[in-house]
């Protein structure tokens, strides 16, 4: 069968919208041509791949088992048009997939360093839980990421280097809880209000398999997506947050709470596929966060 690249572009544009005005659009056609273009390609496929109704447009089994195979080549083809029509040190986007708080607390001063070097190079900076970044990464979304681990996400397609090694920690407003005095138990620890990312989170996935581990049930009184809303709850009293050491600042507001069971400490990673070539300005932004490790 002879491979049409047009028509796979265009059912990939309308898997991913589920829209054909949307994918004619972004394809600057009109949207009677992407109409015949998917019954072209579903004729050829003698399948059908989209449930048309009025109100919307949905993926058949067929048609999402396809995109799963579309999706990465054409990927693929616009990494691989970049890397031979562009300069690597100019017009090239970075593409970076990390949690806000990483980005916020760790890698500013890294992408201010990189925007010096390669100034004409366009950044994209993907933010999502661990896990989604690890998703991202392994669909070609993104060039690297730049996440917590462990990480169930993470693959052995994937180059990962260690980037900075980290402590998790308690934090409370010590007028709410006057319990910084000596280190505490777990146990004691659950009589109070924890404050925590949601359960999808590889940090929240962490604390709770440390209680477990020590036959005790965490049942967090407050679960968010942000770090930054742990802290500012815990500065007000809500409750004891648990976050990562590199995004606390100790103040009057906020003190650590240490723990006679000590937390394990954990690693930032960066992570990139092993089977697709790196542009210079990625190789360069991994090279300087695995230079930070060492140093």
């Amino acid at each position: 069968m002879d491979i049409n690249y047009e028509l796979y572009k265009v059912f990939f544009h309308v898997a991913k919208s589920l829209s054909f005005s949307d994918a004619a659009n972004d394809l600057f056609i009109s949207q009677s041509a992407v109409s015949q273009s998917i019954k072209t390609l579903e004729k050829r496929l003698n399948q059908t791949l989209f449930i048309r109704s009025t109100k919307r447009v949905a993926l058949t089994k067929e048609g999402e088992l396809l995109l799963k195979h579309v999706e990465p080549a054409i990927n693929l083809i616009i990494k691989g048009e970049n890397q031979l029509c562009a300069d690597p040190k100019s017009g090239i986007q970075l593409r970076i997939g990390s949690s806000d708080t990483i980005c916020r607390y760790y890698l500013v001063p890294f992408l201010k360093d990189f925007h010096k070097q390669y100034p004409n190079i366009h950044i994209k900076v993907t933010n999502g839980t661990s896990q989604q970044c690890a998703t991202l990464l392994e669909r070609n979304e993104v060039d690297i990421i730049v996440t917590n681990s462990p990480n169930p996400g993470l693959t052995d397609m994937m180059e990962i280097l260690p980037v900075k090694e980290f402590h998790d920690v308690f934090i409370a407003n010590p007028e709410a809880f006057p319990i910084m005095d000596k280190p505490i138990s777990l146990k004691e620890l659950q009589t109070h209000p924890i404050l925590m990312l949601e359960k999808r989170a590889t940090t929240s996935i962490f604390l709770h398999n440390i209680f477990l581990e020590n036959s005790l049930d965490l049942v967090p009184s407050v679960e968010l997506s942000s770090n930054d809303l742990l802290i500012d709850l815990a500065k007000i009293g809500l409750g004891i947050a648990f976050v990562p050491d590199f995004c606390v600042k100790e103040s009057e507001q906020l003190s650590i709470i240490p723990t006679i069971k000590k937390i394990p400490s954990r690693l930032l990673v960066v992570a990139y596929n092993k089977d697709i070539q790196i542009s210079d300005g990625s190789r360069y932004f991994i090279e300087c966060l695995s230079a930070n490790m060492k140093n």
